[in-house]
C-alpha cells in the first residue's frame, strides 16, 4: 500500500465530511456578538495598517486563481477561492474581529522581493518559503508541507525571476510544514550527486522521527481539531490558523540532511551567500535554527519569531516548550545582530522592515514570553493551581498595543498551563488529582448526584440562555460521557463548544471547539485513513527506530506470558538485531543475533517497514527458520491504531 497515498486521502475525506454537518450549525447569539464586539476595545487597532504595508510590499507576481492540484486526480492542494468570503470589509458575527484580520492578513499571497536577493512565497501553503540568490543558483530555506505547493512555489519563482538550479535547502527545524515539499524544489539524485546540500540543525533527523512517529498516531488525530480539517471553509467553520491558512494536502517527501548546525556562529557559504547560524534548542522546536545573512543585512528568524503569540504546547501534542529559553533566544538574536538588521523574516507571516521594527518585535516578544515565564512561577510559588492561574494571567497593556503579542495560534492561557506542566507536572498537589476515576464513571456519578440527565438539561438550557457557555459545556460533558446516546445532551454540549469557537482569536481553538461541535452532532462515527507517515519517512528510519516504533505497537495483555528469542535479519540491507519479548516489552539489540534464538526471521527492509507501519498486513517475502509459529505471535500481539478514535465521546 502507498503510503504517500493514504496521507492523501486522510486529509480529503476529513474535509468531504466536515461539509456533510454543516447545516446543523447555529448563528452566534447575542452574547457571542458582544463578546466579540469587545474585542475590538484593543490599542493594536491604532496601529491597524503597518501589517498590511509589511505584507503587501514587495509583491511580484502571483497566480490567479490559486488553485494548485495534488498528485492525485481530483484532489486540490491548495485553494485560495475557498476563503473569498473573508474579502467582506465586515467581520461575521461567527468570527472574533481579531483573527479575522489575522485570516485576512494570511489570505495575501505571491512572490515577494524582501531585500537584495531574498525573496519569499507567501500564501501557497501554511509555510513561507525564502530563496537567496546565489551566484549561479537558489538555496531554499523551508520549502512547505507538500511536494505539490513547493513546487507550484519554485515554478512562480522560476517563470518570474529566471530558472536557476537550487544549490542548497534549509530546514529551519523538524515541523513537518518546513521540510516535507522538499521534493517540489529538488530531487534525491542531485542531492546523491552533491549538487544540493541539505542544511539542518543537529538532531534533526531524531526529532522529525521521534515528535511525528512515535505518538504519530494521537498526533495526527488530533491535529483533525487543531487545524479543523472536517470543517467547511466559511463563516462559521474553517477561517484560518492564525499562523497561516491551513496544511496544505498531497504528497509528502523527506531528504536527509547532508550537513549539521551545531552551535551558533557557525558561518557557511553556499553560492556565494554568507550564512552564520543561530542554534536554538527547546524555543519553537527542539532545535532550530535563525540564520543572519551578512551581505543582505537580513536575518531570517524561523519560527522563533511570528506575528502571533506562540503556542508553547501545541494542541495536537508535542513536547512542551521553554518560554524561559524562547525568551533567552531572542535576548542573543538582538545582541548578535540587533544593531545591524534592516530587516526580519520568517519561515510564517510577513517580514518587518527598518532596523527599528526589528528591535521592537525581537524585544516585546522576548518580554512576551519571559513575562508568561516568570508570572506563572511567581503565581506557583504562591500556591496556586494551574487552572486558577491560567484564568490570572495577560500580558501587560505595553504589550497589548502590538499585533504579534495576540494569541492568534497559542494563546496566553495556553502557555500558562504548558509552563506549569513544564516545571511542576500534570499534579497540583491535591491528592484528589493524583488518581483519578474515568470520565465514563466519574461522568455516570455525576450525572446520579446531579438529579438525572433530564433535570440536568433544564438547568443547562437555563445557563445557555444565559450566555454561560464554558459552564454548560462542561457539564454536558458528564451527560454525553454517562449516555453517548443522548443526543439532546450531545446537542447542547455541541451549541456551547460552537459559541466558545466563534468567541475565540485563536484560529486553532476555534477549529478545536467547532471540530467538538461537529462531532458531538455527528449521529455516527466518521472514519478517516491512516496516519499520514510518508515512506521517506519510514526508508529514514534506523533499524533501532524501526523496533522503537513496533515496541509503541506491542499489546501488553496479547504479550504476557510470551518468552522467547528472535534474531531478525533483513535479507536486502544486511541489518540485524537479536529481538527479545519478555515481561511483555520488546528489548532488542541491533547487529547481534544468537545461535540459541527461537527463530530466525528474514524479510526485506521494506516488509519491516510495513510492519511497523500497519501490522494488519501479512507481512511478505518473510522467511523462518526455526519455530515459524512465534513470528505469528509476534506479529499478533502488535496493535493496529484507530486512526479515527472518539476525543469528545466516550
Amino acid at each position: 500500500m502507498n503510503v504517500t497515498r493514504i496521507c492523501l486521502a486522510f486529509f480529503c475525506l476529513a474535509f468531504v465530511c466536515g461539509i456533510a454537518y454543516a447545516d446543523n450549525r447555529n448563528d452566534a447569539t447575542v452574547y457571542t456578538i458582544e463578546v466579540n464586539e469587545k474585542a475590538n476595545d484593543t490599542p493594536a487597532w491604532d496601529n491597524s495598517d503597518e501589517d498590511f504595508d509589511f505584507a503587501n510590499r514587495g509583491f511580484i507576481a502571483t497566480d490567479d486563481p490559486l488553485v494548485i492540484q495534488s498528485a492525485y486526480p481530483g484532489i486540490e492542494s491548495w485553494n485560495t477561492s475557498q476563503y473569498l468570503f473573508e474579502d467582506d470589509a465586515t467581520c461575521p458575527d461567527t468570527i472574533n474581529p481579531l483573527l479575522y484580520r489575522q485570516a485576512n492578513l494570511n489570505n495575501i499571497n505571491g512572490l515577494y522581493n524582501v531585500t537584495d536577493g531574498v525573496y519569499q512565497v507567501r500564501g501557497y501553503d501554511v509555510t513561507s518559503m525564502t530563496l537567496i540568490k546565489g551566484d549561479t543558483g537558489w538555496i531554499v530555506v523551508d520549502p512547505m508541507i507538500t511536494v505539490e505547493t513547493a513546487k507550484a512555489a519554485m515554478e512562480l519563482v522560476n517563470k518570474t525571476l529566471g530558472d536557476f538550479p537550487v544549490k542548497a535547502v534549509i530546514y529551519s527545524h523538524p515541523h513537518v510544514d518546513h521540510y516535507q515539499g522538499v521534493k517540489g524544489v529538488t530531487t534525491q539524485e542531485d542531492v546523491d550527486a552533491g549538487k544540493v546540500e541539505i542544511i539542518a540543525p543537529e538532531h534533526f533527523m531524531e526529532h522529525a522521527l521521534s515528535e511525528n512517529v512515535y505518538a504519530g498516531n494521537a498526533m495526527f488525530r488530533r491535529a483533525t481539531y487543531q487545524y479543523g480539517t472536517q470543517l467547511p471553509k466559511d463563516a462559521k467553520g474553517n477561517v484560518d490558523i492564525g499562523l497561516g491558512k491551513s496544511p496544505a494536502i498531497g504528497t509528502i517527501s523527506l531528504i536527509p540532511p547532508t550537513m549539521d548546525i551545531t552551535h551558533t556562529g557557525q558561518r557557511q557559504t553556499i553560492d556565494g551567500v554568507d550564512m552564520e547560524f543561530h542554534f536554538t534548542e527547546n524555543t519553537e522546536a527542539p532545535v532550530e535554527l535563525d540564520i543572519w545573512f551578512p551581505q543582505k543585512n537580513a536575518l531570517l528568524v524561523s519560527e522563533d519569531c511570528t506575528a502571533t503569540f506562540h503556542n508553547l504546547l501545541t494542541l495536537r501534542g508535542a513536547q512542551v516548550r521553554d518560554p524561559l529559553a524562547w525568551s533567552n533566544a531572542l535576548k542573543e538574536l538582538l545582541e548578535l545582530y540587533g544593531d545591524k538588521a534592516e530587516v526580519l523574516l520568517g519561515s510564517h507571516h510577513w517580514p518587518r522592515y527598518g532596523n527599528a521594527k526589528v528591535r521592537e518585535i525581537l524585544e516585546n516578544q522576548r518580554d512576551m514570553y519571559k513575562y508568561v515565564n516568570d508570572q506563572t512561577l511567581n503565581l506557583m510559588n504562591k500556591g496556586y493551581t494551574m487552572d486558577e492561574i491560567s484564568n490570572m494571567i495577560e500580558l501587560p497593556d505595553s504589550l497589548k498595543k502590538f499585533w504579534y503579542t495576540y494569541g492568534f495560534y497559542g494563546q496566553v492561557y495556553m502557555g500558562v498551563k504548558a509552563t506549569y506542566q513544564k516545571y511542576l507536572g500534570f499534579y497540583d498537589a491535591d491528592p484528589i488529582n493524583l488518581k483519578r476515576l474515568t470520565p465514563e464513571e466519574y461522568a455516570k456519578e455525576m450525572t446520579g448526584y446531579m438529579g438525572g440527565s433530564d433535570a440536568t438539561l433544564a438547568k443547562l438550557q437555563s445557563d445557555y440562555d444565559a450566555g454561560k457557555y464554558e459552564l454548560v459545556a462542561s457539564i454536558a460533558h458528564y451527560l454525553v460521557f454517562d449516555d453517548p446516546t443522548n443526543m439532546a445532551a450531545r446537542e447542547m454540549e455541541a451549541a456551547a463548544l460552537e459559541q466558545l469557537g466563534y468567541q475565540s482569536v485563536s484560529g486553532t481553538a476555534r477549529n478545536a471547539y467547532l471540530m467538538a461541535a461537529k462531532d458531538l452532532r455527528s449521529p455516527e462515527k466518521q472514519q478517516m485513513a491512516a496516519s499520514g507517515i510518508s515512506e521517506d519517512i519510514m526508508s529514514a528510519m534506523t533499524m533501532d527506530q524501526l523496533l522503537d516504533f513496533i515496541s509503541v505497537r506491542v499489546n501488553g495483555e496479547k504479550a504476557a506470558d510470551q518468552n522467547y528469542q528472535m534474531n531478525l535479519i533483513l535479507s536486502d540491507t544486511g541489518d540485524k538485531a537479536l529481538v527479545q519479548v519478555k515481561n511483555s516489552v520488546i528489548v532488542y539489540f541491533v547487529d547481534e543475533t544468537s545461535p540459541t534464538a527461537d527463530v530466525t526471521v528474514e524479510m526485506p527492509r521494506k516488509t519491516l517497514e510495513q510492519l511497523a507501519l500497519d501490522p494488519s498486513i501479512a507481512p511478505a517475502d518473510v522467511s523462518t527458520t526455526g519455530d515459524a509459529a512465534l513470528f505469528d505471535q509476534f506479529v499478533g500481539m502488535l496493535d493496529v491504531f484507530d486512526t479515527s478514535f472518539n476525543i469528545v465521546l466516550p
